[in-house]
Formats: C-alpha cells, structure tokens, sequence
C-alpha cells in the first residue's frame, strides 16, 4: 500500500450559489430600471455604470491585490478625460495657423531644461560638492528657474487665451485620446508611486487625496488648456451618436464597446491573478517582511500594481468624458469619483473581479435610482399631508437628489458591518488545506 501526498488531490468544484443569485437579483434590478425608466435612460445607466466597472477594477488591484488606498481616483479620472478631449475634438484654427504653437513650444523647452538643471543640480555630490550645499544649490536654482519659466508660460497664454480662446485638440480617433489617457494617468502614477509608495496606507490616502486636488486645480485653471470653467462639448463618440442613429441605439453600441472592455480587462486580470506574479503581490500584500526575505523587490512590484490601476482608471475616465460629450474640470468630484468608486469595491469585495464589477453595477443603479425613488416617495407624502393641511416643499427635487448621499451612506454602513469582506470576497486558495487530513490509499 502507498500513500499519495494529500495536496494532490482535487477537491470538488463548488456550485457558486452565491454568485448566481446576487448577479440574478442584480439582472431583475436592471429589468426593473427599464420597465420604469424606459430604455433609454436604463441604457445611458448601464454606460456610465459599465465606465465605473473599469475604474473599480482600477482600484481593486490597488487596495484587493495589493493593499494600497488610492484616496485620490479622481485625479487620474480626470486625466483621463482631459486626454479624451484634447485628442478627439476638431484642430482649433485660430490657435494652430498663427505663431502661437511656437511660442508655446519654445515655453515647454524652457521648462524641460529647467527641470533638467535642477535634477542636475540635485546630484552635484557626485563631483565632489558637500550634500549641504548641493542641497542650497538645487532649491535657489529651482526658485529662479520657476520664476522665469512661469513668466514666459503667463505671456504664452495670455496671448492664446485673448487671441484663440483655447489651443483646441488634436482631431485624432477617439480611441487614441482613451490609450494615451491610460498612458498619461499611468505616468503619473508612476511619478506619485516613486514618492508616496513608502508611506504607510494612512499616509498614501492623505497624499493621493491632495494631489488629486492639485491636478484638478490644474485644469480648472488652465484656460488656455481647457477653457477652465466654460467646459468644452460636444465630444465625440466612437460610435455613431444620437443624431445620427437615435438615443437608445447609439447608447447601445456605446455599452457594447465598454462591455468588450471590461471583457478584456477582467481576463488579464484574471490571469495575472492566478499567475506567479499576482501570487507573489498578494504575498507581499499580507506578509511584506517574509516576500521581502524571500528575495521579493517589495519597492518595484508594489510601483507595478499602482501604475496598473492608475492606467484602467485613466481609460475609464477617458470613456466616461466622451460619453457624457463634455469636459468640465469642476464636474470632478470626491465624492463621484473617489468615494462612489471606494463603495463599488467594498460591496462587490476587494481582490475580487467579478465582485467588482458586480459592485460596480449595483452601485451605480442604487446611486441614480435613489433620487427618482425619493422623490416618489416625497410626493406621495406630501400628497398624503396635503389632506392635513401640510405646506408643500418648492424645492423636492434638490431635496430628492440629497437622498443620494443618504442612500450610499447607509449602504456602506450596513456592508461594514453586515459583509465586511464584501458580498462577494476575494477567495484565496489554501492547497492542500482542505484535503491535509484525507489519505488516498492504492493497492
């Protein structure tokens, strides 16, 4: 008689009940929504929800795989779709057929030799000069630097703004502004990574937080960029629009494109989260110090994981901007952008995909339902009061729209407190575990 190691043996398959009925409930809620709404406002739903799903798999690699708190989503949400629109709306004439493109050039070359002096100036010990005088060297010559190049900058867009409104956009495919908004928003990641990756998880909210606070203030205020405050529409679909084929068709063929995106993006994910690669990151995830006595690069993987979640949420940020066909710096906010997506991620499960995207959806549907839901509910209040000589409100639909953060409030609390991994939590495969005990006898 021989004994097999346990761990060789299979364990049977789990029927996932608990994934049928949520995405079974999740199904009869969207049916619901049509039935009541009608489709075109369930199909725009399904689009701007299907746009949250990939900024939610944005953030679930970061804190479910990894364990890092981007408090700052909306940062890179709105890179994102400031490259969606520079990239697809029409070539600004009165900006491109004068000198200014070169004025404007010549501004940039100022400041990236700037840039290059100072980082030159920063490694100046390496010629032998002390590390404190490097160090007075480097920030009066950054001081000077930034005053002479802010100078040139001011004249430069003085003169677009006055003269040409704004520089306008490339005039390229809306599929290029959406890559190069990934691109962009895993850069910088990239440089945010660098500085803020070693600090501890309460650091790096606070941190990612106020910077994306400053790249929002950045656009806002870059008239010459973005036209700040007076927006910029329409932009442009990479499907036929509404004009052109209707509401409900074109939001249809929208859905479809960010559909076969999550499609993709769930498979890679997937795979990278089977593969050694991501068993390695959830391994530094709950044990830094033993990856790192395993020989692990703690530093560059958790730099990898953070760019990767930055460059989806920069693509969902890119296909929400063309959706809603406008680029508003102001519209960007904490609480749609940050927070609502750290709920989607806490219901669906961090470190879960699929919980993610169901997150992501039921979120969504619960975030735009509960105002039309509230203001129901109010009226039929107030026509029951009317009765007892009640004084009806002027102002039910502000107040409806409050019931929003009502809603999502109370909806996190009780998933804290009720499902704190989530309704569908990361699973996290023990081989060998569960058959450690179960002997296989052969003759």
């Amino acid at each position: 008689m021989e004994t097999k190691r346990a761990d060789t043996v299979k364990a049977p398959r789990r029927f996932p009940m608990r994934e049928v009925v949520l995405f079974a409930a999740l199904m009869v809620a969207v049916l619901g929504v049509y039935a009541v709404m009608g489709s075109a406002y369930s199909t725009r739903m399904l689009v701007e929800a299907a746009c949250y799903a990939i900024l939610a798999l944005g953030l679930t690699i970061q804190w479910g795989y990894a364990g890092q708190f981007n408090a700052g989503v909306m940062g890179f949400v709105a890179l994102g779709g400031f490259c969606a629109m520079f990239f697809s709306i029409p070539v600004n004439p009165a900006f491109w057929e004068t000198e200014l493109p070169g004025e404007l050039g010549l501004a940039l070359l100022y400041m990236i030799a700037a840039v290059l002096l100072v980082f030159g100036a920063t490694r100046l010990d390496r010629v032998g000069v002390p590390k404190a005088l490097r160090t007075v060297i480097a920030v009066l010559l950054a001081v000077v630097l930034y005053l002479v190049v802010i100078n040139v900058f001011r004249d430069v867009t003085g003169q677009i703004e006055s003269r040409a409104g704004f520089i306008g956009g490339l005039g390229l495919p809306v599929g290029v502004g959406w890559v190069v908004g990934g691109v962009l928003a895993g850069g910088v990641g990239y440089f945010i990574g660098r500085i803020c990756l070693g600090l501890r998880s309460d650091y790096l909210a606070i941190a990612t937080l106020g910077i994306a606070e400053i790249i929002k203030a950045f656009l806002k205020n870059s008239d010459w960029l973005t036209r700040g405050t007076a927006t910029v529409s329409p932009l442009p679909w990479p499907v036929p629009g509404p004009g052109e084929v209707g509401f409900t068709l074109a939001r249809a063929m929208y859905f479809s494109i960010t559909a076969v995106m999550i499609a993709v993006i769930f498979f890679l994910l997937t795979r990278a989260y089977h593969a050694p690669w991501g068993r390695m990151i959830r391994a530094i995830r709950d044990n830094e110090v033993s990856a790192a006595a395993m020989g692990k690069d703690i530093n560059k993987r958790r730099l990898e994981i953070f760019v990767l979640g930055c460059i989806l949420m920069g693509i969902g940020g890119a296909a929400l901007a063309s959706f809603n066909s406008i680029f508003d710096p102001q519209g960007y906010l904490p609480l749609n952008h940050t927070f609502l997506v750290l709920v989607m991620v806490i219901l669906g499960g961090p470190g879960n995909n699929l919980g993610t995207i169901f997150g992501a959806v039921a979120v969504y549907i619960i975030w735009i339902m509960s105002a039309p839901m509230a203001l129901f509910l109010m009226d039929m209040a107030m026509a029951l009061g009317a009765g007892l000589g009640w004084e009806t409100p002027t102002n039910m639909d502000s107040r409806a729209l409050q019931a929003r953060v009502f809603v999502i409030g109370l909806l996190i609390t009780l998933v804290l407190r009720f499902a704190p991994k989530g309704l569908l939590p990361e699973k996290v495969k023990h081989h060998g575990r569960a058959l450690q005990r179960q002997r296989v006898l052969e003759p």
